[in-house]
């Protein structure tokens, strides 16, 4: 069956500390983390616990104590994938902090301009934070959390001290993150956040490697709000968590289709075009070609979107191509139903998707990212996986 859905409210920023004190906040159990931490090779430290309060808000304050006596070096990309590899975790937490780590590393990389494979991560590759992204996949997986989403990232500004000296706000490998994923940003709401950092490398990895940038229709079963180690003033610096269960749409959804001709761009654009309308909640993109006036070539720039996401994707449109106009205009879909089952097959546990029509098996579909990280562990062809894991679907869940 499908898993939870979790959305980051970033309404004062983000970072592993506050999205891990936002999991025990909302009901991880914090014995059964430490214990699976455990499994990491690392020593010579302790998490704490602490029920604090921002602004009047009651929240958790997580934190990773460094013990002085045990000397903590640096660590590279490769030294901490194969501390990860190593682990005795279990393989999707493995694959949800690895590809967590990938997303911080190949920033890191950008900004220092050295290979990803000998990025020295410093403060990022710090025990705290190896704790904190592993903590968070840990809790997501004991949360039973698979779908991820996401405000926009709120922007301080101003400068941090580093090992590296006084760096500007945001941080270097923050912004590049923010970059590289195509992330939406805001500027920070308050003048008194301004001059703070409000989103950490950290907290950009774990956000931006996980999540959708929109706001699912959901059902709410849990809050919880991980603290930021200052007390400010003015504003409760917290992460705020909701976690719950995600609407199916139905064939009544309320969707429109946002439509528009265009003869005079560059078509490198498309591509760029077609992912930052995916990135903010396009439900499809498609181009078509047309014969416009003066028998003009051109491509007509389909998007299908949920109602309420018609005037932010709108914007893109206009912003990010030629056209002087969008047509809009309402649309209704008949869905299929689906359901997520999770199997043991020869590969291990992968995800199926379940495609039924008045409780008749119509279809299977592996989980794609399944079906990668399998082919990328395991060097076996990905269409091979592909087509062994749904034969296998079929003799567990129907017949074909």
């Amino acid at each position: 069956m499908m898993g939870k859905a979790l959305y980051f409210d970033m309404f004062a920023g983000c970072s592993g500390n506050m999205v891990l004190g936002g999991l025990l906040d909302a009901g991880l159990d914090f014995e059964e983390l430490t214990t699976q931490l455990s499994a990491l090779p690392i020593t010579g430290y302790r998490i704490t616990k602490e029920q604090v309060y921002r602004s009047a808000i009651s929240a958790t304050h997580a934190s990773v104590i460094i013990e002085n006596s045990t000397p903590q070096s640096d660590r590279t990309y490769t030294d901490i994938a194969h501390l990860i590899n190593s682990s005795r975790l279990p393989d999707v937490v493995k694959a949800m902090a690895l590809k967590i780590f990938k997303c911080l590393g190949e920033a890191e990389s950008h900004v220092h301009g050295v290979p990803l494979e000998k990025v020295h991560f410093h403060e990022v590759g710090a025990v705290d934070s190896i704790i904190d992204i592993v903590g968070s996949a840990i809790g997501f997986h004991l949360m039973d959390i698979d779908q991820f989403y996401a405000s926009s990232f709120p922007l301080g500004s101003g400068y941090i001290q580093t090992r590296h000296g006084m760096l500007p706000l945001p941080a270097p490998a923050t912004i590049e993150i923010i970059a590289n994923t195509r992330a939406p940003v805001i500027n920070a709401p308050l003048s008194a956040m301004q001059s703070l950092e409000l989103v950490t490398p950290t907290g950009a990895a774990i956000v931006s490697a996980l999540a959708k940038f929109e706001m699912p229709s959901m059902t709410i079963d849990r809050i919880g709000y991980g603290a930021g180690s200052r007390d400010s003033r003015g504003y409760p610096n917290s992460l705020r968590l909701w976690i719950g269960t995600v609407h199916e749409q139905q064939a009544t959804d309320d969707i429109v289709l946002l439509e528009t001709n265009i003869d005079d761009m560059n078509p490198q654009a498309y591509d760029y075009i077609m992912e930052k309308l995916f990135h903010q909640g396009a439900l499809d993109v498609w181009l078509t070609p047309i014969q416009m006036k003066k028998n003009r070539p051109a491509i007509m720039l389909s998007v299908l979107c949920p109602n309420s996401l018609k005037t932010s994707l709108t914007e893109i449109m206009l912003r990010e191509t030629t056209t002087l106009g969008v047509r809009v205009r309402p649309v209704f879909r008949y869905i299929a139903e689906r359901e997520i089952v999770e199997i043991k097959s020869r590969y291990g546990k992968v995800r199926i998707k379940v495609k039924k029509l008045k409780g008749e098996i119509l279809g299977i579909s592996p989980e794609y990212e399944d079906c990668r990280r399998i082919a990328e562990r395991s060097g076996i062809p990905l269409m091979d996986i592909y087509r062994n894991i749904e034969a296998e679907g079929w003799k567990l869940i129907g017949h074909k």
